[in-house]
């Protein structure tokens, strides 16, 4: 399935690229690297370092990029998102899609 910037807030976030380019707590600010893991309340990135980093979903806002090959597209996509969004249970997340397309 193919991922629109309109319904990324739907589709699983394990994998793609992430920047953390607003947050309440000024250190999170400008974490970026690949996602990989997921919780109701936070979003965990693998940086560039190697390290893994905690961000609270409703605390920041976030840049993911969309790879070409995920979006149907000719180039990768970038989508910023407020965290608000996405606070949710991944699984529980990923299921609101079919309610929206079955209306």
């Amino acid at each position: 399935m193919e991922i629109t910037p309109s319904k990324l807030i739907f589709h699983e976030l394990i994998g793609l690229v992430v920047e953390v380019v607003d947050a309440t707590n000024p250190a999170l600010i400008d974490i970026s690297g690949k996602v990989v893991d997921e919780t109701k309340n936070m979003i965990i990135v693998q940086t560039k370092a190697g390290c893994e980093k905690m961000v609270p979903k409703a605390d920041a806002t976030f840049v993911f990029r969309i790879p070409a090959r995920l979006s149907g597209e000719h180039a990768e996509r970038y989508v910023k998102i407020n965290g608000n969004l996405l606070v949710s249970q991944p699984e529980n997340r990923t299921k609101n899609i079919r309610k929206i397309r079955m209306r």
